[in-house]
């Protein structure tokens, strides 16, 4: 079996590796990272650096495939029509597509969640309806046939979890589980906006977005929606 994690520039780490660390107790897996070419990928934060093995025009026919999300500009990767011509390619044949935080907008971008159920960080849950998608806001993980989207950052564990589960069965993710120590007791309990109080959500969500920092990103995302209905009405309405 044949994981795919997908790679690009400013995305959250721990999108990608939370669910890396769990997927590699599947059975029989071999796991790459792919990018628009082989080499070191720079992460959101800036300083840490991830490295993809393989490009994307090397791995043609995944069985699973994983896109994270972004804290600084999603907004590129939605744009990367080497990665969505990609995504749009192998979801046509893997057993699993997944996202995990706002992965599952560029999922959306490549016309995958159209008419599916999902969920994505609470700070871009607007965004999914404007791509077709049906937004799940209260869900950690949400499945639709075979796409399964994770809320954010730290859910991509849960997910994965779940996923090894559903191949390999209870025994086998029971014990992914234990090897990783996965057994939360946070200190705090305010990891949903319907737990925070009123004055962490407005503090989060400020910082949130002066991380993001990025005007243009957010004004992207209206465009990128635009283009993309455009050139499914396209493909429908041939003269």
């Amino acid at each position: 079996m044949l994981v795919a994690i997908v790679l690009y520039k400013g995305m959250t780490t721990l999108d990608a590796i939370g669910p890396y660390e769990v997927l590699r107790f599947l059975p029989d897996v071999k796991l790459c990272f792919v990018s628009n070419k082989p080499g070191p990928v720079v992460t959101d934060s800036g300083v840490l650096v991830l490295g993809a093995t393989h490009s994307f025009a090397e791995v043609a026919s995944p069985d699973i495939v994983l896109v994270p999300g972004s804290e600084a500009d999603t907004t590129t990767a939605m744009a990367n029509e080497e990665l969505i011509q990609w995504l749009q390619n192998v979801h046509r044949s893997t057993q699993w597509t997944l996202s995990v935080c706002t992965g599952a907008l560029i999922l959306a971008a490549a016309g995958i969640l159209d008419g599916h159920k999902a969920t994505t960080h609470w700070m871009a849950q607007e965004w999914l309806q404007t791509f077709g998608a049906i937004p799940q806001k209260e869900q950690r993980i949400v499945r639709s046939g075979k796409i399964v989207t994770a809320a954010g950052v730290s859910a991509g564990i849960d997910l994965a979890l779940w996923l090894v589960g559903e191949i390999a069965g209870q025994e086998r993710a029971e014990i992914a589980q234990l090897a990783i120590e996965y057994d939360p007791k946070p200190a705090y309990d305010s990891g949903h906006p319907d737990k925070a109080s009123r004055e962490v959500f407005q503090k989060a969500r400020k910082e949130m977005l002066q991380r993001a920092s990025n005007v243009r990103s957010l004004l992207a995302i209206p465009k990128i929606a635009w283009e993309t209905v455009l050139q499914k009405i396209r493909k429908e309405f041939k003269l």
